[in-house]
């Protein structure tokens, strides 16, 4: 019992501490990118040079990643860390204080039934790749996004601030929408693959169209797919969904909130972000899936058979995984510096009249189209 206990903490450590590496390095993303697409250079004057003699080699190695501004993200935390910590006199100092840690917390707590990985083998012991392996854990995940909306409406609130409470109904409201709508958009993969755990899922999609296509969730609900990557970006709260945050308009939610309470509230943006981009992966890419990598090597439907060792086989499924997020988070950041923000009745007219009727139908279809699948035997033919 003592050895699964340590070894689920060593997933969670694992997967908590590549979390908060890709948020952190979010900051300098946003930054770079947003330089690309604007032809500007970007951040690059935090810089770290030691002035000793003895230390040029060191300096010659850090140059570029201070050309990069790769300290960027370290020099925010060290500014949030430093400022003053203000409460506003008439707010509630306990609500005001809770908002920003509830917000973190149920952000970090889906990370817990994402799948990185099929299965390794150490000292003889089986490991599954994932810090909790839930029947049902995309109910799960939706629970603690659920929850999330409770530090955004705390916050807004508990600062006793027209525009803060502005910001925290129009956050209450488009969450709302939208977490029905990415709702729908899931069930079309559920009723496919038969399951709400996520590993069970991606197994699922190691199957074969024709014998050669990846039965990747991508493939079979492409109308889902599009769904589920707009929702999930109104979820997150971003451009081009960030009315609740309308620097031009609002300020937000969190207008009265300073260093690190509100470090806390922009670092959840991120963490959500790269939520939805696990989940993008898990439930429509494959999730660690490798097109012909089985768990002895390639198999490719040609007849060719590449034989791997076991770990390697383990290291090719995380780092497939990884990129397919890193894909996503690029998406995600692209878009959000490409497209200007919805008006706020445009925003809930798009969730409420477009997104749920069309996802809504692709439930229907799809559960039309595996009725008669299964009655005219079409899934043994197709997959191969």
């Amino acid at each position: 019992m003592f050895e699964i206990v340590l070894i689920q903490a060593a997933l969670a450590v694992i997967v908590l501490s590549f979390v908060f590496s890709l948020a952190a390095l979010h900051t300098w993303i946003e930054r770079k990118q947003s330089a690309l697409i604007q032809d500007r250079i970007g951040a690059n004057r935090a810089w770290v040079v030691l002035p000793w003699k003895w230390a040029a080699p060191i300096n010659w190695f850090l140059r570029p990643i201070n050309v990069l501004g790769l300290f960027h993200p370290i020099a925010d935390a060290i500014k949030m860390f430093t400022k003053e910590d203000y409460i506003p006199p008439k707010g509630d100092k306990f609500l005001h204080t809770l908002a920003p840690f509830l917000s973190l917390f149920f952000a970090l707590l889906g990370f817990a039934a994402i799948p990185f990985g099929n299965t390794i083998e150490i000292a003889g012991r089986t490991i599954n790749l994932q810090v909790a392996n839930i029947n049902v854990a995309l109910l799960y995940i939706f629970a603690m996004a659920s929850m999330g909306v409770y530090g955004v409406v705390l916050g807004g609130f508990s600062s006793n601030n027209n525009y803060a409470v502005l910001g925290g109904l129009r956050a209450t409201s488009q969450m709302l929408s939208y977490e029905i709508a990415i709702g729908l958009t899931v069930m079309g993969v559920v009723l496919i693959y038969g399951s709400l755990n996520l590993q069970e899922l991606v197994r699922a999609q190691g199957a074969y169209l024709f014998g050669w296509l990846p039965l990747w969730g991508a493939i079979l609900q492409p109308i889902g797919f599009l769904l589920f990557l707009i929702a999930g970006v109104a979820e997150t709260k971003r451009i081009p969904f960030d009315v609740p945050e309308g620097e031009s308009e609002i300020i937000g939610y969190f207008v009265e909130y300073s260093g690190m309470k509100f470090g806390m509230f922009f670092f959840t943006d991120y963490l959500e972000t790269i939520m939805i981009a696990t989940l993008a992966t898990t439930l429509f890419l494959g999730g660690w899936q490798v097109p012909f990598l089985t768990q002895a090597g390639f198999a490719f439907p040609w007849g060719l058979e590449v034989a791997l060792p076991t770990l390697l086989v383990s290291l090719l499924q995380i780092t497939s995984f990884i990129l397919k997020v890193l894909f996503f988070c690029w998406l995600f950041m692209t878009v959000r510096w490409t497209l200007p923000r919805f008006r706020y009745d445009q925003l809930l007219k798009l969730g409420w009249k477009y997104m749920f009727p069309i996802g809504l139908a692709n439930v229907f279809v799809t559960a039309g189209l595996i009725l008669m699948a299964k009655h005219y035997g079409w899934v043994a033919w197709v997959v191969g």
